[in-house]
């Protein structure tokens, strides 16, 4: 896996800000404190850890600062309140960050108040009328057991002034900010308005994408689910192409610009024949295009089964011109022209296929978190507060190389993270379908 378009982080870059110094004794009673000279390696491979043999030059280490509670707090907690909004689109484990969020703050730190903007940024605009929610912990203390989030969401970008003035008429001093990389920049416009007024608000950021294509956030949260969820549409797909004469089943999933779902998914189910991804452009037709390798697996097996990412071959159709609130192009539908040109092409050979089509996209993204998700949200949630009232800001928390670590919001939205078909995880992908290395004609 690679982060496209983005340049590697240095140990300036790294470097997580604060609201202020940490004064107060952490009242937490049990646990082990994270050394502030402690850090995590951003690479770990020999070559980056003891240089190149054949070069004098020493390498230059960076590293990531990691997660966990500290013996030294800014905010007094009898006096601070918190904030929880979510963004974006639905993913598996929303509720449950919020959860640990609130559990966290009540119960470890003894917060007296938690609350939840109701659907987004929008939450913060006066105009809007989104009532404030107070997030108790009896109140969600079963949400975890429901997909979605308890909050609502919406997408599009809100001015910052705004949302920074309603955290001072709440009082709020640490706002945690759950969404993906659009979110990610927000947050930072939000953290830059805080500091131009001189406040002392910490805003704290929990990635989220069911895409899993959030720089340097390995995985995502409700990925794991996502790829449960969807491997189940994919075994449906193999039994209708199994149980027809010359069955075909298509699914499609959830990957606008990184096609990690469908990869991932393919190698769970080890039943898929094609899997096609934003990240490897393919041709529909010619002697080595999709179709030629369709046909000659359907000669060869009788029966097939595709998966294809919706971001998949954008460039085979007309563009639709159209963009969500947050900015998105609308992608055009390749599942649609896939399944006429399949059917035309066996027909012109007087063969009748059947095809059947799948989109759990939507049934993928709201079902609740599964059990290892559930235990990775947890954490997020817990760290998330360890570093609000620690006054740490401008941060996202993560997991990397095994331990969960502080990043800047300014190296998390440097790029994104997109399949490297050159690696070895695309080359096994490629070994469970058994698909031609390329299905591109030149």
């Amino acid at each position: 896996m690679k982060a496209c378009n983005s340049e590697s982080p240095t140990p300036k870059s790294t470097e997580i800000s604060t609201v202020g110094p940490a004064k107060i004794a952490n009242p937490i009673a049990f646990g082990r404190f994270v050394e502030e000279d402690d850090a995590v390696l951003v690479n770990i491979s020999r070559r980056t850890v003891e240089g190149n043999p054949k070069s004098r030059k020493k390498p230059e280490h960076i590293y990531f600062e990691p997660a966990g509670p500290r013996d030294k707090i800014y905010y007094d907690p009898s006096k601070t309140k918190c904030a929880v909004v979510t963004c974006g689109g639905l993913c598996p484990g929303l509720n449950d960050v919020i959860r640990a969020i609130v559990m966290a703050a009540c119960h470890e730190y003894k917060v007296p108040s938690v609350l939840g903007i109701q659907y987004g940024l929008a939450g913060f605009v006066p105009e809007q009328g989104y009532d404030v929610v107070e997030l108790t912990p009896s109140f969600v203390s079963r949400i975890h057991e429901f997909g979605g989030t308890v909050l609502g969401s919406s997408r599009g970008p809100q001015d910052p002034e705004v949302i920074v003035d309603a955290l001072e008429r709440m009082n709020v001093s640490i706002l945690f900010m759950i969404g993906g990389d659009g979110t990610m920049r927000a947050a930072a416009t939000v953290v830059a308005e805080i500091e131009k007024r001189g406040l002392s608000i910490s805003v704290v950021g929990l990635p989220k994408t069911i895409d899993n294509d959030i720089n340097y956030v390995s995985p995502s949260f409700g990925f794991d689910t996502s790829v449960e969820t969807a491997a189940m549409a994919i075994k449906g797909a193999h039994v209708e192409a199994t149980g027809a004469p010359w069955g075909i089943g298509m699914v499609k999933v959830m990957g606008r610009d990184a096609g990690f779902i469908a990869a991932q998914s393919a190698l769970s189910c080890q039943e898929v024949n094609f899997c096609l991804i934003p990240e490897d452009p393919f041709d529909i037709h010619g002697e080595k295009g999709f179709l030629a390798a369709l046909d000659e697996r359907m000669k060869r097996r009788g029966n097939a089964v595709i998966v294809v990412a919706e971001g998949a071959g954008q460039d085979l159709l007309a563009a639709s011109g159209k963009a969500d609130a947050s900015g998105n192009v609308q992608l055009s539908d390749i599942a649609a022209l896939l399944k006429k040109e399949i059917l035309e092409h066996f027909g012109k050979q007087g063969i009748e296929a059947t095809l059947k089509y799948i989109d759990p996209s939507y049934i993928i993204r709201s079902v609740p978190a599964n059990a290892n998700d559930r235990i990775y949200c947890s954490f997020l949630g817990i760290h998330a507060v360890h570093a609000g009232m620690s006054g740490r800001t401008g941060l996202v928390i993560s997991r990397w190389n095994g331990r969960y670590v502080h990043i800047p919001m300014a190296v998390v939205t440097r790029g994104k993270k997109r399949i490297n078909t050159c690696s070895n995880y695309w080359r096994a992908v490629l070994e469970s379908t058994g698909q031609p290395v390329t299905m591109k004609n030149d």
